[in-house]
């Protein structure tokens, strides 16, 4: 999907859901890694998630709700965040989506264990065994 038709989308969506144009521009973000979209409060347009659209085809009318619902109660001057009365209420009507679907991690965990007492720890980054020691037992540590 490009731009163009994701935007065209976003204005399909907004006229139909909503009743209101969306007048912004929408377009995709590759910097965005765990959310489905984002409002931008300044200039009003819309950034999405490209990975999470096609990844996951089913939720993209549910995203574009949820950052519509941010946009339309914004320019009415009602709460637009999501603790807001408004928003929920906003949100559920039009059946967007509260929360993205959640991405799979990309990186490969790294598994130490106490030589000692078999405690188990888990990281993201590798870690130097030589200079950590357990904290149950102040065991030394080793790479599983």
């Amino acid at each position: 999907m490009t731009d163009q038709e994701l935007q065209q989308l976003v204005e399909t969506i907004s006229l139909a859901s909503f009743h209101r144009p969306f007048v912004h521009q929408a377009k995709f973000n590759g910097r965005l890694k765990t959310t489905g979209g984002r409002f931008h409060l300044k200039d009003h347009h819309l950034d999405f998630n490209p990975t999470m659209f096609a990844q996951y085809p089913e939720a993209i009318p549910g995203i574009i709700k949820h950052e519509l619902v941010h946009y339309h109660l914004y320019q009415q001057g009602l709460g637009h965040t999501h603790r807001d009365a408004a928003f929920k209420q906003l949100l559920q009507q039009v059946g967007g989506l509260r929360y993205a679907p959640t991405m799979p991690t990309k990186t490969q965990p790294y598994h130490y264990q106490c030589q000692n007492c078999g405690q188990d720890y888990w990281r993201k980054r590798r870690m130097n065994v030589a200079r950590y020691r357990c904290s149950r037992c102040y065991g030394l540590l080793k790479a599983v």
